[in-house]
């Protein structure tokens, strides 16, 4: 019901402002909105020839291509095209895909290659189940699963799903990570009364999967790379520690829903080695110098998805007897996994689809940028340094938006100095939490869950405190 209206209120007040903008002149065409692409320069006006100054017409008339850009102070460039009899004036870029495009993308670029990860590794879930694997993971993590989920059996098949995308996501493996969790929400559906509202293990679940804990954040690192840092991997203990956090809040919180007793020896033992795992490999990793840490981190993540990927396969072949006792082999039992991954990828698409354009909409229409600067002036007059306020843009995205908040992460490293605290405050904001609407959306789009009780505002508690931890640590850090 919640998100329901927030996405009502989106195209609502969108749509209204648009609108407004249109018809006070403070926008020359609204077209871009519908059809326009990212990063396109945005139409502002467009004037005959004989109203156009004369220094303008001789240099476009010089150019190959008819066009002439100024630069501007701000950073605005203007750009001014002939076009027949007129001028068109161009000024600023567009802040993500229009209406149209967006629908488009949200297939081509989106959905078909979550297809096909889901089809690969439905597929070897699929080999897990069959040869026994995941029972046996389900009986080695029941008694700590137990304490988490206490409403599920013993031994159920969706603690190790739940595992898998836990482990995905603490590993940086994003592509395995959405998979395993959805598989782990339909198995914990299976379990569910009431098939339209959300049960508190899928509640306990979707919380902690949205805290995102990371301990290798490849894809930060590569971006820093990418941006000449001086040390890229330096951003890595921030970013588990911020994550660290947000996975704690969101456990606490809804524990304390849910009633389960928090203070336990199981708890603190699983805490203490959660804790001890982390410290560990942070040891471990600021034990290298610069060359060894970029080898590691751009190496790990891949070598651990091949090495899963190879003990399922391994341990279907040893088991290979129970493919036989129930009619079928190795490959036929990935071919029918996938083939529920391909169903399970359907069902997902109308509701990213929504999300996805209400965003688009969001984004270009000027609201989000008006909030944003609203956010930034409040928190500067409290004190918050610049270079904190403008980072902000980062973790106001980040929960509607991954690739926008990765667009404006990057935009901060060129802008500010990918070694600034505000480049690194961006990275660490979007390697924390998850893209919140988005992943409602997906994973209880995915079981057709209409009612999803208090995990919004659970999740949206999580990004704060990411937001909150960030700004301290990196002030600390850095």
């Amino acid at each position: 019901m919640v998100l329901s209206r927030f996405w009502i209120f989106i195209f609502i007040f969108s749509i209204g402002f648009v609108i407004f903008d249109l018809f006070s002149n403070q926008q020359y065409s609204i077209d871009f909105i519908i059809n326009g692409k990212k990063d396109d320069p945005i139409l502002v006006a467009e004037h005959f020839k004989k109203d156009t100054p004369e220094y303008i017409l001789s240099e476009i008339e010089k150019s190959e291509n008819k066009e002439l850009t100024i630069k501007g102070k701000d950073s605005v460039d203007t750009l001014y095209v002939a076009n027949n009899n007129t001028i068109k004036v161009y000024a600023g870029k567009q802040k993500s895909d229009g209406l149209l495009a967006t629908a488009k993308s949200s297939l081509i670029d989106l959905i078909i290659p979550l297809i096909a990860y889901l089809a690969l590794f439905c597929g070897l879930m699929e080999l897990l189940i069959i040869s026994g694997a995941s029972e046996k993971l389900a009986q080695f993590l029941n008694p700590a699963f137990r304490k988490i989920f206490p409403s599920l059996p013993s031994n159920h098949p969706s603690m190790s799903y739940m595992t898998l995308n836990f482990a995905a996501n603490l590993l940086g493996l994003d592509s395995a990570a959405t998979p395993f969790g959805l598989k782990a929400m339909e198995s914990l559906q299976e379990l569910n009364t009431d098939k339209s509202k959300a049960s508190d293990a899928q509640i306990m679940f979707m919380c902690l999967h949205a805290a995102g804990l990371t301990l290798i954040p490849t894809s930060i690192i590569g971006y820093r790379a990418a941006e000449n840092a001086s040390n890229p991997a330096d951003v890595v203990l921030p970013c588990i520690i911020t994550s660290l956090v947000g996975t704690l809040v969101a456990f606490i919180f809804v524990a304390i829903k849910q009633r389960i007793r928090l203070i336990s020896i199981g708890f603190f033992v699983i805490f203490s080695i959660i804790i001890g795992g982390i410290v560990g490999f942070i040891l471990f990793i600021n034990s290298m110098n610069l060359i060894e840490k970029n080898v590691f981190t751009s190496n790990f993540s891949g070598v651990l998805l091949l090495l899963i990927i190879f003990f399922i396969l391994v341990y279907a072949f040893i088991h290979e007897k129970k493919f036989t006792e129930q009619n079928t082999n190795i490959f036929d039992t990935f071919v029918r996994g996938a083939n529920n991954g391909l169903k399970t990828g359907k069902s997902i698409f109308p509701y990213a689809l929504g999300m996805l354009v209400a965003i688009s909409l969001f984004r270009n229409s000027g609201l989000f940028e008006i909030i944003s600067n609203f956010i930034s002036t409040l928190f500067s007059h409290f004190g918050v340094a610049k270079e904190i306020t403008d980072s902000f843009s980062v973790a106001l995205l980040r929960p509607f938006s991954s690739s926008g908040s990765r667009g404006f992460m990057i935009d901060s490293m060129r802008t500010y100095g990918v070694d600034s605290l505000t480049g690194r405050l961006a990275c660490i904001f979007q390697s924390s939490a998850e893209t919140t609407f988005y992943v409602i959306a997906v994973y209880f789009g995915a079981i057709n869950i209409r009612n999803i009780r208090y995990t919004l505002g659970v999740m949206l508690l999580v990004d704060l405190a990411c937001v909150v931890t960030a700004i301290i640590i990196a002030s600390l850090f850095f």
